[in-house]
């Protein structure tokens, strides 16, 4: 799952007060933006507070397969289903079944022998139906139960779900009686972690692998997807049509999918095999821009694992209102509706990295799953490591190395608040699982250890790891002896210290050369807490640049406090340490500004780049780092010419007009549309020149929504008047980059007529989007004298928070926004009491009883909303 990863809460930016809230980070400062997986929000309480051990689930019956008959009551949103479960013991002979079943309405239990019926007793108690056999049997002997119920999702006792995962109620209608302006009608499914079992009754657990087939009755004018094959398609009498899919190959129950609605089918195919995507129908010119990569993925990664893409199928669906990012479904990958994207606006924001992440996943999750929750990162640790693979395979090692940058500094994020283990037996909530340490540092582990045993084994220990167990449940010792198999090395350090152990090292380097005896000494010191954290073992290379030369040297630090020496027969140019930067570790060295301006124009890698320009910029006064920055807005990477672009903020004034000048030729001329639009802010902000004028306005024809964004609030900041006019003309656009900028503009030049732009588009901002939206008009209403606007603001606002169909992070920014708003008011009640004590006036005596009316009629507003 991604947002699930990959990530992916938000990154938002807020720049000249617009923000562009994206997985991807497309902002103008990557510094300044808070990258935290969409799917790992928040986390719980620390770990030695947890006192319930979580093992794996114990297995007492074994479902051979599910046969599921469906149809549905979109006004009550109801599922009527019949589900018929072949069953076996798994090893020690049993008399009870015990099924999870979430809230259903069960109308009949029974045995099924020689064809006929046979009534059960059973209790339904926590939804489970314990279910008492006709007799005992042993795991030679299968069973036959069957089940009529009915699924009430929307009944549920609420209180479920996560961060990560928004709700648990497993079975979604979608705008179910059709009263929602363009909006589809649809029914989806989501399975992860335990969901599944709300609309039919199985063994929810990781562990548990099965066989299934599901006959789907709908209204002729809905297609269906689930996993596997779609056998048969059959018209009814009713004007109805039932679809039978089935799936062949054993996976587990939370992988199980369904989805219906009214979606165009583009069809495409890997090596014979259908690949295909499912889109709302304004969306089909767009399908293959948006998935058409997906096939060369597919063989990517076939021919990387030496493994072949094991299922009959692959398709993917995009659908409204999710409650995650994606879902690994195993043949049906389910998609946020953010994927639906036209050809202009893919220009600005791809999501390259959640197709690969989930397309990997069909391997690591779904061909070989963990068998419980606490092994998650052998799931998504692998699929977030694979948006590396891909992305290093298709656009290069920079651009690799970028992704990673910004995945680490998201786990980074989160450990200075939690620090926990990546194999955790002790959590609250399964859902727990699903945070910055599961995908983002699972993913720079697995780095680490292909550097450290190299590609050919890291590859072929993966191949042995998914053939040995295919179609089947793993814990992270799998994963171990498959390494030691092919490296012939025992791996236990490495796993003990990086997957069953928290925290990260924390490095202070520092070298000394020693002209008379001829040695670089370089003194390493491990200062994380060693009570709560290991002490690490650490393999890397050490380059040493010597008279144009580069020496490497490779070093295993095993001590908290240790020194190594080399013999050089000079000072070095730089020491390189880390030099190929896979270590997960914070570190502090005592590089001067003429070493780190070598490493930029020296070390071989982006991130060599990346980490010299950040420390150049705490020394931008410095006239050897102001050149090495200027030098950088040449750089080949994209990333690092809008890195030194964002550097150059506080440059000394005798380049001023030379950075002009050539930040000017980016903003005209770069290729990539984030440093174009980088470029514009910064000119902004730091040139108060009508002449710019003329760049702007050519930009509102931009190929790019973002820079054209961009360009409009330049415009504005420049001179309001026109900003204000030309923002008016962008109002009813789709693209939500165009109308974040026109919020941007009212919320700091608009008036309380402006305020109806706000109301009619909030529904054009989708899931985490809105967020930006939201702070946006908080800002706004804070400067709104008019308590009519006012109210019908702080009503929206109310409304939003108290949506069910809100995600959880909108409806806490609705919330804060008018909490805010009270805040606010609280200031100017305080502000013109102190006045009124100075200067009696009885007009701004009733101007303050109105404030303290407003005020507690937004706090009555915002205590209804609760916690």
């Amino acid at each position: 799952m991604n947002l699930k990863n990959s990530v992916f809460l938000v990154g938002f930016l807020m720049l000249t007060s617009a923000c562009n809230l994206t997985k991807k980070t497309n902002s103008v400062d990557k510094k300044a933006t808070a990258i935290i997986n969409l799917d790992t929000l928040k986390t719980t309480s620390a770990p030695n507070k947890l006192k319930e051990y979580r093992a794996s689930v114990t297995r007492v019956n074994d479902i051979i397969h599910t046969k599921l008959e469906v149809s549905f009551d979109w006004g009550k949103q109801y599922l009527f289903g019949k589900a018929t479960i072949r069953i076996k013991p798994y090893f020690y002979p049993t008399s009870t079944l015990m099924l999870n079943a979430r809230g259903m309405e069960l109308k009949e239990v029974s045995l099924l022998k020689n064809n006929e019926k046979m009534p059960l007793s059973y209790s339904y108690v926590n939804d489970s139906i314990i279910i008492q056999l006709d007799k005992v049997y042993k795991n030679t002997e299968e069973y036959i139960v069957f089940i009529d119920y009915v699924s009430k999702p929307n009944e549920l006792k609420k209180g479920g779900g996560s961060a990560a995962i928004t709700d648990d109620k497993g079975l979604y209608f979608i705008n179910p009686e059709g009263k929602e302006k363009d909006k589809p009608q649809q029914i989806w499914t989501q399975g992860e972690t335990q969901s599944n079992s709300v609309w039919f009754p199985t063994i929810d657990s990781p562990n548990e692998r099965m066989t299934e087939e599901i006959y789907i009755t709908v209204d002729k004018k809905y297609v269906t997807l689930s996993n596997g094959e779609l056998t048969s398609s059959i018209n009814n009498a009713n004007n109805t049509r039932t679809d039978h899919w089935k799936m062949d190959l054993p996976h587990p129950p939370y992988l199980v999918m369904m989805a219906i609605g009214e979606f165009a089918i583009v069809k495409d195919k890997w090596r014979n095999k259908e690949v295909n995507y499912y889109v709302e129908k304004e969306y089909e010119p767009y399908a293959r821009a948006i998935f058409g990569l997906t096939p060369q993925m597919m063989e990517f990664f076939s021919t990387k694992l030496g493994v072949p893409f094991q299922w009959n199928k692959y398709s993917q669906i995009v659908v409204r209102d999710y409650v995650s990012g994606a879902m690994e479904n195993t043949t049906a990958t389910l998609h946020t509706e953010a994927l639906q994207r036209t050809k202009r606006e893919l220009l600005d924001k791809d999501y390259e990295e959640y197709i690969s992440h989930e397309l990997f996943h069909q391997w690591f999750g779904d061909l070989v799953t963990c068998e419980s929750w606490s092994n998650l990162p052998l799931n998504e640790s692998f699929a977030t490591y694979a948006e590396y693979l891909w992305i290093e395979h298709q656009y290069g090692l920079d651009a690799a190395d970028y992704h990673s940058e910004i995945s680490r500094e998201g786990y980074f994020s989160e450990a200075a608040r939690k620090q926990v283990d990546l194999i955790r037996f002790y959590y609250n909530n399964q859902e727990d699982m699903f945070d910055a340490h599961t995908y983002n540092k699972g993913g720079q582990v697995l780095h680490m250890l292909r550097k450290y045993v190299g590609d050919d084994a890291f590859f072929a220990s993966l191949k042995l790891y998914l053939e040995t167990n295919k179609f089947n449940s793993v814990e992270i010792h799998n994963l171990r002896l498959a390494f030691e198999k092919i490296t012939g090395e025992d791996l236990n350090w490495f796993f003990n210290q990086w997957f069953l152990s928290s925290g990260h090292p924390e490095l202070v380097i520092k070298t000394e050369y020693n002209d008379s005896t001829k040695k670089i000494a370089i003194h390493f010191k491990q200062i994380q807490d060693l009570t709560t954290t290991p002490l690490f073992k650490l393999p890397m290379y050490v380059d040493l640049y010597v008279n144009g030369k580069v020496d490497r040297k490779k070093v295993t630090l095993t001590k908290a406090d240790e020194t190594i020496k080399f013999d050089v027969l000079q000072k070095p140019d730089l020491v390189n340490v880390d030099a190929e930067k896979q270590l997960l570790a914070q570190k502090t060295e005592n590089k001067t500004i003429k070493e780190w301006a070598f490493q930029y124009t020296h070390g071989p890698l982006f991130l060599d780049r990346s980490e010299a320009l950040s420390e150049l910029e705490k020394n931008i006064k410095d006239s050897t780092a102001s050149q090495i920055i200027i030098t950088a807005l040449n750089d080949k990477f994209w990333s690092l010419r809008q890195q030194a672009i964002v550097a150059l903020k506080d440059i000394p004034m005798k380049y001023k007009t030379e950075v002009k000048e050539k930040i000017l030729k980016l903003a005209e001329e770069d290729s990539k549309a984030a440093v174009r639009a980088a470029a514009l802010a910064y000119l902004s902000f730091n040139y108060k020149d009508a002449s710019l004028m003329s760049v702007y306005k050519n930009s509102l024809q931009d190929s790019s929504y973002n820079v054209v964004s961009f360009a409009l609030m330049a415009i504005a900041k420049t001179d309001s008047i026109q900003g204000l006019a030309l923002a008016r003309q962008f109002e009813s656009a789709k693209n939500t980059d165009l109308l974040s900028a026109v919020s941007s503009i009212y919320a700091k030049f608009g008036n309380e007529q402006n305020n109806r732009f706000y109301i009619n588009s909030i529904d054009k901002f989708k899931q985490y989007s809105k967020i930006g939206f939201l702070i946006q008009y908080g800002l706004f209403l804070n400067k709104i004298e008019n308590v009519d606007t006012l109210n019908s603001g702080v009503t929206l606002l109310e409304y939003i928070a108290k949506d069910k169909k809100s995600l959880t992070w909108v409806a806490y920014y609705a919330k804060k926004s008018i909490n805010d708003l009270i805040k606010a008011y609280e200031m100017k009640i305080d502000l013109d009491s102190k006045q009124l004590k100075k200067t009696y006036s009885e007009a701004l005596e009733i101007k303050i009883q109105n404030e303290k009316k407003q005020k507690e009629k937004m706090q009555l507003i915002y205590d209804t909303l609760g916690k």
